[in-house]
């Protein structure tokens, strides 16, 4: 990356940010961007952990003046290695790392694995017992890797078991580094769980700041997704060997890892923050303390968006825009599908995807394919990422197929501007839709939910709208009076406001006490 950085030895607040802003856009970095703006008096150190530096480009947003310091970290990053060299490596020290392996196996019925992680850290760091050298070379490592695959793996390669340890375990080393390094910040808000969240619960147990976790989405729940989807991860057992039952191993390893990390932050943070109820019950199923976990739902801003409603013409575009990035989670195949039986029942009508394609150029290669095979190249537009006050005036309908969501910025966006949803029934979609306490359901449905991957669902529920103009007006109305009631931009920040309040708060009372 070829931006120049700020830099600054000290910060207010410390963002811990996986894989968003700022070189992603849309979603969660919208929502950064959002929050760092909303509060100029705090300044900001952003800590952004992706994979490769490939991966990215530049920088999609301009840095807020509050933030002073950016630094880049890549977890798969071709790194200098330790020397090769013979090391017999500690008995010992390993054997305490056998233990916690074990305890991570079944978690519910070792909590003390997280106490045990943090006392063979300070053995991580270099020079130590359990540092990346014996890692990688020592003869205790290699006969750990042996035992672990001849007791547990039913896979039958062991070079994809050995590579794939050492992939899925080198990060911890790399991101030890970054929090001994990192500026000195007061508090810690790491706004996922996975690799930044394990940083946030490293960098509070080396230095001691509070750590405020929020979630858009559930980490470790995404993470399977991609995982299950995914074409990189091996399974070499043949069909006789394999039992339907089982999931592939490494992608058990893979999901093994996550959630651990995932209970790490969990247990690590002193507040934890869903979007919503079933994502705040999810991450106490995951490992989170009940009495650390509340809710904020989203806001939009609702004062400038509504001057939209002013453009739009008096009947509803027959254009149906999905709003997001173009990667298999939100399933942009159905959305595509759905078009053509749209499109026969409704030639004029038109389907915008509006969102990045370089995320995964594959997918989105294969999205173009299928626009061009069901015959849509002039009916299906691919517009990358646009200006949402440039879009939403434009649109008749904005729509998600997704097959996860959290809490949706594109719904409420719409919302404001005046313009209802048909959504896949994820995440809190349906909340969003049809309301949630009573005094919200009364409002009305702002739009449908339909089911996940299902083309013909989402084109009738679609069509439905469009072609019925009291129904789409009365779905408008109701998504305004939602958005104004339960999601607007000053009620979510007044919130984070209390919460940064209450975690610098804290932050000074154990100052405090270490000066005393």
């Amino acid at each position: 990356m070829s931006e120049h950085l700020p830099k600054a030895s000290s910060a207010d607040i410390g963002l811990l940010l996986e894989g968003t802003f700022p070189y992603v856009s849309g979603g969660v970095s919208s929502w950064v961007n959002q929050i760092i703006r909303a509060f100029p008096e705090y300044t900001f150190a952003v800590i952004f952990i992706g994979s490769t530096p490939e991966d990215y480009g530049a920088m999609k947003y301009a840095l807020p003046d509050n933030v002073v310091h950016v630094e880049t970290h890549y977890i798969h990053d071709p790194e200098q290695k330790p020397v090769t060299r013979s090391i017999h490596g500690d008995r010992k020290a390993t054997q305490q790392l056998e233990d916690l392996h074990q305890y991570f196996r079944t978690p519910q019925a070792h909590p003390e694995a997280q106490d045990l992680f943090f006392r063979l850290l300070p053995q991580c760091e270099p020079g130590k017992s359990l540092d990346y050298s014996h890692f990688l070379h020592a003869e205790t490592s290699w006969d750990f890797i042996k035992k672990v695959y001849q007791q547990y793996c039913y896979d039958p390669s062991f070079v994809d078991f050995f590579w794939t340890v050492r992939i899925m375990h080198a990060p911890i080393w790399r991101l030890l580094e970054v929090a001994h390094k990192m500026p000195q910040v007061r508090v810690l808000h790491t706004v996922s769980t996975g690799y930044a969240g394990f940083l946030g619960a490293l960098t509070k147990h080396l230095r001691g700041m509070p750590l405020v976790l929020s979630e858009h989405g559930i980490y470790t729940k995404e993470r399977k997704i991609d995982l299950f989807q995914a074409n990189w991860v091996r399974d070499n057992r043949s069909a006789f060997e394999r039992d339907s039952t089982q999931v592939g191993y490494f992608r058990e390893m893979w999901v093994r890892f996550f959630e651990s990390l995932g209970r790490m932050c969990y247990s690590s943070a002193d507040d934890i923050i869903a979007l919503y109820e079933e994502n705040r019950l999810r991450q106490i199923a995951d490992g989170a303390p009940p009495e650390k976990t509340r809710n904020i739902p989203n806001g939009v801003d609702v004062a400038r968006l509504a001057l939209l409603r002013q453009q739009r013409p008096v009947a509803p575009p027959p254009i149906l825009c999905l709003i997001g990035r173009v990667v298999p989670i939100k399933d942009i195949k159905t959305f595509i599908r759905a078009m053509r039986t749209v499109v026969n029942r409704m030639p004029d009508a038109e389907g915008w995807i509006a969102g990045p394609e370089d995320e995964d150029p594959q997918y989105a290669a294969e999205c173009h394919a299928l626009v061009d095979s069901l015959g849509l190249s002039d009916k299906v537009r691919f517009l990358g990422f646009q200006q949402i006050t440039d879009l939403l005036p434009q649109i008749g309908l904005v729509v998600l197929s997704s097959i996860s969501e959290a809490l949706p910025l594109a719904i409420l966006e719409g919302y404001a501007a005046g313009v209802p949803c048909v959504s896949t029934d994820v995440g809190s979609c349906r909340q969003l839709v049809e309301g949630l306490e009573e005094a919200d359901r009364a409002i009305g449905a702002s739009g449908r939910i339909v089911n996940i991957a299902d083309p013909a669902a989402l084109a009738d529920a679609a069509l439905e709208l469009l072609t019925n103009p009291a129904a789409w007006q009365r779905a408008q109305q109701a998504g305004v009076k939602r958005v104004e009631a339960y999601y607007s931009q000053p009620l979510m920040i007044e919130r984070y406001r209390e919460t940064y309040r209450n975690a610098l708060a804290l932050a000074a009372a154990q100052d405090g006490m270490g000066a005393s």
